[in-house]
């Protein structure tokens, strides 16, 4: 039987940041999703199962072949999908055979099948290509799907795929999700595409406290999740009732004591009580209570640390839920008319013809189609970057663009100064209570932004855009989850079900468009 076995394994940067300890944990014949938020070592973990990196601490113990998805962002000029495929001797050796140009011993290992079987694989992820197609003349969608196919080739006993969706397009994630779906050796795919996590056997949370297996899809996980929330919650709240308890009878005793000290010197002034008696009363009661102060102390330290526990697990499971400004837009208010316009970035090549579209109100549009069909281009034309060829375009209100690297923020600024720099009517305080809505507390909103994980930037932005007194009527958002956690675009959803404006959104994540509302949905031929 094909396993990978995880004991006590541990992992640490080259400047000894811990990235994980503890870890145990086995895979089977099954379809693992890892999920987990940025940082907290997934990708690692995939490199040291696949022996991309050395072990440092624990044990690893892989019972069978690996195949791993190539990310192949960069390609040669002259490689082709035969090189991706690790295919191109063999296929080299068929071109001699067919020449008679092999020797019998050539012949003897020449595998008469392998053309039609990459045509095979290139076929279940959805690709009509042969063994000679240039891996240039593919798109990012392609080239990744093109190297899923490399991987599921050898028919390994395991598939390590690293957001195997991301940049995909429909077609391309329907692909991906049908492959796993009937897979029958091994996966750990680490992904945050929610329509592909439902197809797995497990999921697998990696958190700062460790790492948890939960039999079942991404459904099953997230009822075993709310559950494991209001467990948490329960014993936050018990931990912080214990602590005010507590501090109540602390306070009794201590008044207790102070009312009996009090009238043992009236008593003493009195001359009722002999000296020497005295002092060993007063001996006695300084030492009881130093015992007794101890002894509070002692309860507080352990009930706060099993609060703090608890605290930190509800700050794992809680998601993000936020108030917003109202926009003020109305019902009847025209916020973008786009009038047969037709535009481009090359003269005689139109990516965009003829296209027409009205928003009214606080409508949630989604422009979608496969990949290059021109979805960035329509926002390019409503913010102004791109001039239509004819045509007109009118926007009626204020508006922002969000886009998968926020590029409206400074990454030399704090999220503080970002803030300040596009609400420049908001004081100190009204930024602070903004950037703390959408979790940057204290400290947190100070962070430069270029220091920030994906997920947080984003996160960044829209408290930027949306926190402000007077949110825009009008937010447009190019493909803002890629590359982001779980917990971060459920962060971003809870922003976007808060705000009441107007939306023009470009993705391909169902779950996400689901999620936030959308009303209308737009397809690009």
């Amino acid at each position: 039987m094909s396993a990978i076995t995880i004991s006590n394994l541990a992992w640490s940067t080259p400047d000894a940041r811990p990235v994980f300890s503890g870890l145990d944990l086995s895979f089977g014949a099954e379809r693992a999703g890892l999920v987990g938020r940025n940082g907290v070592g997934k990708t690692t973990l995939l490199k040291l199962i696949a022996g991309q990196l050395p072990l440092q601490s624990g044990t690893l113990a892989v019972s069978g072949r690996i195949g791993l998805l190539r990310q192949t962002v960069q390609v040669a000029p002259h490689e082709t999908v035969a090189d991706l495929f690790g295919a191109t001797e063999g296929l080299a050796l068929l071109a001699r055979a067919e020449q008679g140009l092999a020797s019998i011993d050539e012949l003897s290992e020449a595998d008469w099948t392998l053309e039609e079987r990459m045509r095979s694989a290139l076929g279940r992820v959805g690709l009509d290509a042969g063994p000679d197609t240039l891996l240039s003349a593919f798109s990012g969608g392609q080239r990744t799907r093109a190297s899923l196919a490399g991987a599921v080739f050898a028919e390994p006993d395991f598939l390590l795929l690293d957001e195997p969706t991301n940049n995909l397009d429909q077609a391309g994630r329907d692909a991906v999700i049908a492959l796993l779906a009937g897979w029958r050796a091994g996966a750990i795919v680490v992904s945050h595409d929610r329509a592909l996590l439902e197809t797995m056997d497990a999921i697998v949370e990696m958190t700062t406290l460790g790492i948890t297996r939960y039999g079942g899809n991404w459904s099953y996980y997230r009822e075993r999740k709310a559950i494991e929330l209001a467990a948490a919650e329960h014993d936050l709240a018990d931990a912080e009732k214990q602590i005010t308890e507590i501090d109540r009878r602390t306070q009794e005793v201590a008044e207790r004591k102070a009312r009996k000290d009090s009238a043992g010197r009236r008593k003493a002034a009195k001359g009722d009580i002999p000296r020497i008696l005295i002092g060993a009363r007063k001996n006695r009661a300084e030492g009881t209570s130093g015992a007794n102060a101890r002894l509070a102390e002692r309860l507080r330290t352990d009930a706060a640390d099993t609060a703090a526990a608890a605290r930190a697990q509800v700050e794992i499971l809680r998601t993000m839920s936020v108030t917003l400004a109202s926009t003020g837009l109305p019902a009847n208010r025209i916020v973008l008319e786009i009038d047969r316009v037709t535009a481009g970035y090359t003269p005689g090549q139109p990516i965009i013809r003829d296209l027409s579209l009205t928003i009214s109100g606080p409508e949630r549009v989604a422009i979608t189609g496969a990949n290059g069909v021109g979805k960035t281009t329509v926002l390019a034309l409503v913010t102004g970057a791109l001039a239509p060829w004819t045509g007109t375009i009118r926007v009626g209100t204020r508006f922002a663009l969000l886009d998968q690297r926020a590029s409206l923020l400074d990454p030399a600024s704090s999220i503080r100064d970002n803030f300040t720099r596009l609400n420049d009517q908001a004081d100190n305080n009204a930024c602070r209570a903004a950037l703390a809505r959408f979790m940057f507390r204290a400290d947190a909103a100070d962070q430069i932004v270029g220091t920030l994980s994906g997920g947080q930037m984003l996160r960044a932005a829209l408290a930027c855009i949306l926190g402000g007194e007077m949110p825009p009527p009008l937010l447009m958002l190019d493909e803002p989850t890629n590359h982001l956690d779980l917990d971060s675009i459920e962060a971003v959803e809870a922003g976007l079900r808060a705000y009441d404006g107007a939306a023009l959104v470009v993705s391909h994540d169902q779950a996400f468009l689901e999620a936030i509302g959308i009303s209308r949905r737009i397809a690009l031929p």
